[in-house]
């Protein structure tokens, strides 16, 4: 495999940070239709009536249809997209929090599937699996050439039914195989430790319909083992995003009640609201208010906000309010900038179509798409600066983002991505191995976590030397 192949690998998992969307659910129709392009209509029927007579095969009309339908929503923006049946359920799962397959936190690791964690209590956690074991192999298929998400793909099926894994442990220095049976998997998007006596590091890697209520019980969890908790670090680090009631529950944990937590702007009546740290905007169906359980120390504990380029969405609706506000130290590099809100109109029971509907804006007004959150302290990805964050894909990377008319190009940014990607190819061409990963969030070895501390107990704190503000590619107006 060439470096440069090499060096796309890498970036894979970085890639995805800005495919899950904050989205609201909905299966409200619009009391009226715009006048329909009849010639135009006429066209695609004429078009449908050829493919079918004269293309070389027979072809599946369902299909056809099917695939018009996500070329005509797929050409508008990068997060727009028809929803069939199989992609409809994939999305369900990944916003419901559960789906049925082994039960590991994963990541690639020199071409192979590395076990961050097994999820207590699942298949992989009974059958033995710890982190930093590597699986080379998935039924009979070799992983190396895999993409993560066909590797993903391969594990989960249906329930009750077997995968067998070949698994390395590089602590034993042994190759062996596993068995799993597949169940039903409650993802856990939450996790918490203290991470030195007095302070805390809760980790929200995703916005699923449970985060509120693990949140909770986690931060609960911490508040038990010391009640004097004198700092607390949220880390929002490649949290692609999610549920938008899910984002302003965890701001409201925070902050005062009633302030504005985020706007949105757009063509419908509805698309443009406030929302703001009450109940009413994230309790689901008049239930209880998940916030009630939270400890009264939170609303003033010292805080500071970890994000990075994979940090989107609803991540970047918390880092914002919070910031606004001025209830946290927002640390780390400018995210993703993805400020568009998507909203789930259902076509039948089995597809949908999501459709960007509106755009985000912070409590102060400032607006996400395209820029991010800019952080108060900029911080490399390790001591010895920063490896992969040049190269990592942003929303203003995307083709068709939503942007302005007076969108201008960032020649900067072009030229330091090449630059990075160039070294990283000559590195490997010179190694003929790939660069050593980032040390795992929250482990002994993460720079920023060290540095966050720091800022928590008043210690001095090692910014970032080359790290800096990137304009907004477009600056929409409200």
């Amino acid at each position: 495999m060439g470096s440069k192949l090499k060096v796309a690998g890498l970036l894979a998992i970085g890639a995805v940070a800005g495919a899950l969307t904050t989205m609201q659910l909905t299966a409200v129709a619009r009391s009226s239709l715009a006048p329909l392009p009849l010639e135009e209509l006429q066209q695609l029927a004429a078009v449908f009536s050829i493919v079918k007579s004269e293309y070389v095969e027979a072809v599946d009309e369902k299909k056809l249809i099917s695939d018009a339908i996500s070329g005509m929503v797929g050409g508008l923006d990068p997060h727009s997209q028809y929803f069939d049946r199989k992609s409809f359920r994939e999305f369900r799962e990944n916003t419901g929090g559960k789906f049925v397959g082994i039960g590991i936190e994963m990541g690639m690791e020199d071409g192979v599937v590395r076990v961050v964690s097994p999820i207590e209590g699942s298949p992989a956690f009974r059958a033995g699996l710890k982190p930093g074991d590597l699986i080379t192999r998935i039924d009979d298929t070799p992983v190396k050439g895999l993409s993560v998400d066909q590797a993903v793909r391969r594990m989960r099926g249906e329930p009750n039914t077997k995968v067998n894994l070949t698994v390395f442990r590089k602590s034993e220095s042994r190759t062996f195989p596993v068995t799993i049976v597949r169940e039903e998997i409650r993802m856990q998007s939450v996790r918490a430790r203290m991470v030195e006596p007095g302070y805390g590091w809760v980790r929200v890697s995703q916005f699923q319909d449970r985060t509120v209520d693990d949140f909770v019980r986690k931060v609960g969890e911490l508040y038990q083992q010391d009640p004097n908790l004198k700092g607390l670090v949220l880390d929002l680090r490649n949290d692609p995003g999610g549920l938008l009631d899910g984002a302003i529950a965890l701001s409201a944990a925070f902050l005062p009640d009633d302030v504005v937590v985020v706007t949105t702007n757009g063509q419908l009546p509805e698309s443009r609201a406030t929302f703001r740290a009450s109940p009413e905007f994230y309790t689901r169906r008049g239930g209880p208010d998940p916030l009630k359980r939270l400890p009264a120390a939170l609303k003033k504990v010292p805080l500071v906000v970890l994000v990075n380029e994979g940090s989107a969405s609803a991540s970047e609706i918390v880092a914002g309010a919070l910031q606004d506000h001025k209830r946290a130290t927002i640390m780390g590099a400018q995210t993703f900038g993805k400020g568009s809100v998507q909203t789930v109109r259902p076509l039948s029971p089995e597809t949908a179509v999501k459709l960007t509907t509106a755009r985000y804006y912070t409590p102060a007004g400032k607006a996400i798409q395209a820029k991010g959150i800019v952080p108060d302290v900029f911080l490399d990805e390790t001591a010895e600066g920063n490896v992969f964050a040049a190269l990592r894909t942003r929303e203003a990377d995307l083709e068709k983002h939503l942007s302005g008319a007076d969108e201008k190009k960032d020649p900067e940014r072009d030229k330091a991505r090449e630059e990075a990607r160039r070294k990283l190819e000559e590195q490997m061409a010179r190694s003929k191995e790939p660069p050593k990963p980032l040390p795992e969030f929250g482990s002994a070895e993460d720079w920023p976590l060290q540095q966050a501390l720091n800022q928590l107990r008043g210690l001095p704190v090692v910014a970032s030397k080359t790290a800096a503000e990137r304009k907004a590619e477009a600056t929409p107006a409200k």
